[in-house]
Formats: structure tokens, sequence, C-alpha cells
């Protein structure tokens, strides 16, 4: 999914340490015109930037598509990322300049490395009555960061874990078959449902910080509570996670990885490393894309699209640097 905020935040995050649970909340963000879907962004946000090389958390639904339209994201750009799409209702047609064309439905996950540069689109089937999902980023370390865009889709086998239900869409987990799909740093991606009032002691790698986002239901994470909507972080040291659900069934993602430990500088739909390049990619976009100088350049073309390609917003005026 695209962040078509018309002025997006720029962002220099590293990975920041916490002594104990830390809740965050959601802030809405309209996507496009007054009938386009508006999302809950939990990540990034002055408070947390990172959780290991999960970089960005938007959760979204049960939007009526009569309402809002459903989504329709035209064309647009992505650089040192991968995509990670998760499903809870509805289905979303995908396309992208790597060739791949494929449907992103409940219980199955999309992941798309951006890598050097992709651009893609994104729209809800006009069977899609009620859309309702999350979609995730993934930082690219600095030594993977320009490899050449590829495509992955996979359909997790859910397993029991106690009382619990997991899906784990990157990664492995509590002894679940390791994800087909690849990953360039230590990471873990899973949907969890539990029962009203049941528990888990949900073993994990103690070199990972964990979030939960909670997308139905209330979660105890450890002994915080983590509202509906909201993300609870804990920092890396624990090898068990106990979650507990509140007086409604829970359902939740539960994202995880080593801290990246590298700064990173996001703007739009980049991740690049200074202001500089990320100048640079977007006068790549906007000559060779939206001016149409090089349809084959850095970022290809998406096969199938009937229309334009969504421009890039105005760069701030001045240099992009790291936030206080």
């Amino acid at each position: 999914m695209s962040n078509l905020e018309v002025e997006p935040d720029e962002l220099v995050a590293d990975a920041q340490p916490a002594a104990s649970i830390q809740v965050l909340e959601p802030r809405e963000v309209p996507l496009g015109g007054p009938r386009a879907m508006t999302v809950r962004r939990t990540l990034p946000q002055r408070a947390r930037s990172l959780i290991g090389a999960w970089c960005f958390v938007d959760h979204y639904g049960t939007d009526d598509v009569a309402d809002t339209g459903g989504m329709t994201v035209p064309p647009h750009p992505h650089t040192g990322l991968q995509t990670v799409s998760w499903l809870f209702e509805g289905e979303v047609e995908h396309r992208d300049s790597s060739g791949a064309h494929a449907m992103v439905r409940p219980g199955e996950v999309n992941l798309m490395t951006a890598g050097s540069g992709i651009q893609h689109s994104e729209v809800s089937t006009p069977a899609t009555k009620r859309l309702h999902g999350a979609q995730l980023w993934v930082a690219l370390p600095d030594r993977d960061r320009h490899v050449a865009p590829f495509f992955e889709h996979a359909e997790p086998a859910p397993i029991t874990v106690g009382d619990a239900t997991l899906r784990v869409f990157v990664g492995e987990l509590a002894g679940s078959a390791p994800s087909p799909v690849r990953t360039f740093t230590a990471l873990v991606g899973a949907q969890l449902d539990l029962p009203a009032g049941a528990s888990i002691d949900l073993p994990v790698d103690p070199r990972f910080e964990h979030g939960l986002l909670v997308d139905a239901g209330t979660a105890l994470l450890d002994d915080t509570e983590v509202p509906r909507d909201h993300l609870g972080y804990r920092a890396p040291g624990s090898g068990r996670l106990r979650i507990t659900a509140g007086d409604a069934p829970l359902r939740a993602l539960l994202l995880g990885g080593e801290p990246l430990g590298e700064p990173i500088v996001m703007w739009w739909n980049f991740i690049g490393r200074d202001h500089d390049e990320i100048v640079a990619f977007r006068e790549q976009w906007q000559g060779e894309v939206i001016d149409g100088a090089d349809p084959d350049g850095r970022f290809g073309r998406v096969e199938g699209w009937p229309g334009s390609a969504l421009p890039a917003p105005a760069l701030p005026t001045v240099r992009l640097k790291p936030r206080d």
C-alpha cells in the first residue's frame, strides 16, 4: 500500500531501548480523497520507529466498501524495503513491475521485495464488500537494500499452541514450519487468536524485540493492557511472552525481530540512508515514470494498469534530518 499522505513525514529511524512494555497509540491517516480509506498507523511514530526491521504498520477496517469505495491505489514506487500484506476480510488484486499478478486473501501472505526499486498497484476486487487487514513494511539492511525486486506468496498452515491458534506468515515461532517467504534480517510475523480469558506463555527468541498489534478484543502483554488498535512493545531479553485475552476473543498480530541497528531515512514510499538519496529516488520516479522519460528504468512498469501512476508529493523545503 502506498503512503498517500499529501505531506508525508520524514523519518530517520534507529532502534530505541525500552525497559518495560510500551503502549503505542494509533493515529488516523486518511489515504486520498473524501471517500478514501482511513488507516490506523501505529508505526512509525515519535515514541518508536522500529520493531526489529518492521518499520511501518497500517491497520484498516472493518470498512464497508459501499461507503469507502474500497482500496484503489494506482502504481506507486518503493525502494529499500519489503511490503507484507495480510488480510482478515476482503480481497485485493496486486500487480507489480517484477511481472507479478496475484490476489491478497485472508490467511495468505503477499510479500514484495522492492530492493533497488519497484512499482505496484493494489485494488480491492468487485466482489469485496468488507475490507479489513494490515499493511506492513520491513526495512532492508544496508547490505541488501539494492537487491533486484521480486514477489512471493504463501499460505501458512495454522498451528495450535496451548489455547492459541497461530498463523506464522514471516519467520518461525513456537515450533511452526519456517515461512517460505524470504527476509534479510531475523524476523517473525504471525496472526494470534486466543479465546476470551485465555492465556499463553509463548516461547520467543530472546534476541528479538516484539510488538503486539491488537485487532479484536483487548490483551494483556505480560501485565500491561493493550487496547484494541494499539501496539504493545517489549524490548529484547526474555524467552517468554505472556499474552492474555480480555473478556472477548483476542485477534492480534505479533511482530518481532532482532534490532536493525542501522539508521534509516523514510519519506513517502522510499527508504534510503540520507537526504540526497531520497531526492534522487523522487527525481527518478517523477522523470522516468510520471514524465515518461524511461518507462523501463529503475521502477519498471506495471502491466495491465489502465491509468496513470501516482505522482510523488513535494519534498520538504528543508533537508531531511533526524528527529529529536
